[in-house]
């Protein structure tokens, strides 16, 4: 029996790994049934790649470094059904990409499949599945399609995964006590606590299982790297990197821009992926780099 326990299990959505806006245009404007109809007319039509379609190839990448111990497993993860799922095969096969899962639930809740199938990270161009598996304890965010990559795939030596702190790899208790009572409130509220490490946020398990990973090879020739960008700066930057220390986990590079725009330094980071939970950031930057949004997690008490 196959196991994930020492995988990276990403789960993706097929509008995250395929361009299919033309596709999505059809279903909001004409319904289910045009779609289906649409896909089965077209399933020998190959797709372009979409958004996350460089980041998944360089994840599967990883299996050939050592191919009896894989490193990650893709899951395609879709509210479509079996019967409108062939084109996808299709065009996993014509990529020649090692995605040999799927969990296509027709309209189903997505969220019990994620537990189910370990999964580490879920990407999705849909903001109520992506909500969902953050509700349920999951990594993931709401990948942005509106830039798609060149059609020339690319070569990927490195993956470059970048995150913001708080809301992201931290909980958003900090950031709550910055918007409700401004700057000054939150730089002596963190100066105070700095010895005290900040509470998991929903990316916080993702990251510590990405170190795992990094840690089975030399520092210098990791096929990972990664990269905290923040809004942060000092004096509020001690309890970040004091948090990190005792997470035990190995952020690469980290950018304290107290206020800056993000968008040059991921540029020049050359992010892969970048996860924020503003949209006002990921607006911008998903013009530069593949960007997801992380939405707050929905407690059933505040529904």
């Amino acid at each position: 029996m196959h196991k994930f326990e020492n995988c990276l299990v990403v789960g993706i959505s097929s509008r995250a790994l395929f361009d299919l806006e033309e596709e999505n245009q059809i279903f909001n404007t004409d319904g289910v049934e045009a779609y289906a109809q649409y896909q089965i007319e077209h399933e020998n039509d190959i797709l372009s790649p979409g958004t996350g379609f460089d980041l998944i190839r360089a994840l599967l990448n990883l299996n050939e470094i050592e191919p009896e111990k894989r490193k990650t497993e893709i899951i395609v993860m879709s509210k479509n059904s079996a019967d409108t799922s062939l084109r996808i095969f299709n065009s996993i096969k014509y990529y020649n990409l090692d995605i040999t899962r799927a969990a296509l639930v027709s309209g189903a809740f997505l969220s019990p499949y994620l537990e189910a199938f370990q999964t580490d990270l879920f990407l999705s161009a849909n903001e109520e599945d992506v909500q969902e598996a953050i509700n349920s304890g999951v990594a993931a965010g709401i990948i942005y399609t509106e830039h798609l990559p060149s059609e020339k795939i690319k070569e990927i030596d490195q993956i470059r995964i970048a995150f913001d702190g708080d809301a992201v790899l931290f909980s958003d208790a900090s950031e709550k006590i910055y918007q409700a009572q401004g700057i000054e409130a939150f730089q002596e509220y963190e100066a105070k606590n700095a010895k005290n490490p900040l509470p998991e946020g929903p990316f916080a398990k993702f990251l510590k299982t990405l170190s795992t990973l990094q840690k089975q090879f030399d520092k210098n020739q990791a096929p990972i790297r990664t990269a905290l960008v923040t809004a942060r700066n000092a004096p509020a930057h001690e309890r970040v990197i004091r948090t990190l220390r005792a997470w035990d986990v190995r952020i690469d590079e980290a950018f304290f821009l107290g206020g800056m725009e993000k968008q040059d330094v991921l540029k020049a980071f050359g992010a892969h992926i970048y996860f924020d939970d503003q949209a006002i950031h990921t607006d911008a930057t998903s013009e530069f780099v593949p960007s997801a949004r992380v939405p707050a997690k929905i407690k059933i008490n505040e529904e």
